[in-house]
């Protein structure tokens, strides 16, 4: 049976970011994910957890400017030593809250000069996965489509293979978000079971409107039947901008845990 985790940067928006953690467990969740905690201390973090008796099931690297329009700086040329801090800043929140998977977002390239912006990419990937493997972490690695965050490095799921191959480390995954895929190729549940042996962590939302699963043309139960039929056994991330509020668009998930008990 899938485990589910709640994104709480897109899940609970109606509470501050540490009361999401108790709403998420009030809804049955038993882990969180978001893009990152870093605008909270460790150890308030750590205690909303433990309060909720939730596990942390992944954050992002520090991705840079997020309110200027940066979407992550693992590709960003000149950002290097920034990014090495953002790897120690993560280990120390990862060591906080008993998190044992960090994402890394690659960040927007201008036109013509994604190869440069890759080459940095590798370079700082082959940092953070040596540094994070030495503490107990596994390093994600995610295409994003570029509707969402036009010009972004990492677009499809290929290509973050080719990325990770080039930098040839045993502690870098892939990251396969369902709804990003479908966007950028398709052929969700072939190139999923294909790559199934890389993938680390899984998200989900149905695409047009990027809301919960049913409410467009994604077959989500046939999805997460096959994630069940192929054995995958990590966190699917319920990365979704809620139709309506969180509660009560949660009727899918009890549909489906109703389906398996």
């Amino acid at each position: 049976m899938p485990r589910f985790s709640a994104n709480l940067s897109m899940l609970y928006s109606e509470h501050t970011f540490l009361d999401r953690f108790a709403a998420a467990a009030d809804d049955g969740f038993t882990a969180v994910e978001y893009l990152g905690p870093y605008d909270e201390t460790p150890d308030n973090v750590a205690r909303a957890l433990q309060a909720n008796g939730l596990t942390q099931a992944l954050f992002n690297l520090p991705s840079g400017d997020w309110a200027g329009g940066e979407r992550g700086i693992g590709g960003l040329p000149g950002r290097e030593a920034e990014f090495r801090e953002g790897v120690t800043r993560a280990i120390d929140y990862a060591a906080a809250l008993g998190c044992t998977q960090i994402n890394c977002l690659a960040g927007i390239a201008p036109a013509g000069r994604e190869a440069a912006h890759e080459a940095v990419l590798v370079e700082n990937l082959k940092f953070a996965a040596d540094a994070l493997g030495q503490n107990g972490i596994r390093l994600l690695l995610e295409p994003i489509n570029t509707r969402d965050i036009p010009g972004f490095l990492v677009t499809r799921s290929d290509q973050a293979l080719r990325i990770m191959d080039a930098v040839g480390s045993g502690n870098l995954w892939l990251q396969y978000d369902f709804y990003h895929m479908q966007i950028m190729q398709g052929d969700l549940l072939p190139t999923f079971e294909r790559l199934q042996d890389r993938i680390a962590h899984v998200q989900i939302a149905d695409t047009p409107g990027r809301h919960e699963p049913g409410t467009g043309e994604i077959a989500y139960p046939f999805v997460l039947r096959s994630l069940d039929r192929l054995g995958y056994d990590g966190w699917v991330g319920c990365e979704y901008k809620p139709a309506g509020g969180t509660s009560a668009g949660l009727g899918w998930i009890r549909d489906w845990m109703g389906t398996k008990t």
